[in-house]
């Protein structure tokens, strides 16, 4: 059977029709876009008051290292010595080094390769790519490279595409994009059954419990958490940033992240977030940073890629930044309405103006950014 067509049935087109005709922001008008010297003296402030706060660096668990992530995109952007001295500080205590080893499949340890490839990108040392190459390495030529359902949760593909994506290119290497490619077929199209992939919506299932005929929100709604479809939004974003545009593969990602950014313009609430779930605006109602922030940064990416319309598409980024640092931003920098570590709209609640995270604070600069660079 083709699998493609297994979520076209009757609880994925009740999913469609809970999602899509949703336009509420489309009605309200959008503020005027920032300067982008006003964007950047933002997330100057949310970095500078998270380094003060946090004198150790932490770990390098996947919810640090995206934090690192979007502080060195930062340095790129400013060149700000502080965030590459920080950033080198971290990497440094860890030795380079990945949670679980150099046999790791986990995607989730992966992450923090993503922030030492940021590293050697800036000053080239062969010992900072020596663990995260040599576990996946191993995913692709020695230790079962057959086996492809490792990612079996979408939050996997923003810890795990961009560092195959990158270190194939790196290398020359082809066989680092097929194995990705493989990866993420499994998730997209396999995992659960049918795929966390909704092709109906355009949107992902976190993982294979919330698919059709599986757990509903409180109302009989599908659930489609904000933050998953967030990490496949990065996910997708930083692959398409780092593969060349002739991959034989590239042409798939690059409409799967417009579909996505499309189908989440059309549930933007008029305050410039997105709930927690994406099915279901009754289902623990209120503003949610870590989620936003990614759709912003995937948004602004395809605006600058020209993937979507800019008509369409301006007024929704400069709804989530207005919603953002009007809301969640405190004066002192502080982040909020992060929702914390979990895996579904109930994790962490409540979710409020002190609840933040290390991750939410790195989704936000890298969606800060990537809006500074759309401004120009």
């Amino acid at each position: 059977m083709n699998r493609r067509r297994l979520l076209t049935g009757g609880a994925a087109l009740t999913a469609a029709a809970t999602l899509l005709p949703t336009t509420r922001a489309a009605a309200a008008p959008a503020p005027a876009l920032p300067s982008r010297a006003e964007v950047v003296r933002v997330l100057r402030r949310v970095a500078d008051h998270w380094i003060t706060a946090h004198q150790d660096p932490g770990d390098n668990g996947w919810a640090n290292a995206t934090f690192f992530s979007g502080l060195l995109t930062l340095h790129r952007l400013t060149g700000t010595p502080r965030y590459l001295a920080y950033a080198r500080e971290w990497a440094e205590k860890h030795a380079y080094g990945l949670k679980g080893g150099g046999t790791t499949r986990h995607a989730d340890n992966h992450n923090a390769g993503q922030a030492y490839l940021d590293l050697y990108a800036i000053e080239p040392e062969e010992r900072k790519l020596a663990a995260i190459e040599e576990s996946l390495h191993r995913m692709v030529y020695t230790d079962q490279p057959e086996k492809n359902d490792d990612w079996w949760w979408d939050d996997a593909l923003h810890m795990g595409m961009p560092p195959f994506a990158r270190l194939g290119v790196l290398r020359g290497d082809p066989a680092y994009r097929a194995k990705l490619y493989s990866l993420y077929d499994h998730t997209k199209r396999i995992e659960g059954g049918p795929g966390l992939y909704d092709p109906a919506t355009g949107l992902w299932y976190r993982d294979k419990r919330f698919l059709p005929g599986g757990i509903l929100s409180p109302s009989g709604k599908p659930v489609v958490w904000s933050r998953g479809n967030g990490w496949v939004t990065g996910g997708h974003t930083k692959t398409l940033k780092a593969l060349p545009p002739g991959e034989p593969h590239t042409a798939e990602y690059r409409e799967t992240l417009t579909r996505l950014v499309r189908a989440l313009a059309r549930v933007q609430r008029t305050d410039g977030f997105w709930n927690v779930n994406l099915a279901d605006p009754d289902h623990l109602p209120g503003p949610e940073t870590s989620g936003t922030s990614f759709f912003l940064y995937g948004t602004a990416y395809a605006l600058r890629a020209r993937l979507v319309d800019r008509a369409a598409h301006l007024p929704v980024v400069s709804r989530a930044w207005q919603g953002l640092v009007t809301t969640a931003v405190h004066p002192d920098g502080f982040l909020g309405y992060v929702q914390k570590v979990g895996d579904r709209p109930e994790s962490s609640q409540p979710v409020t103006y002190d609840s933040t995270a290390d991750f939410g604070v790195g989704a936000f600069l890298l969606g800060g950014t990537e809006l500074a660079r759309l401004l120009g």
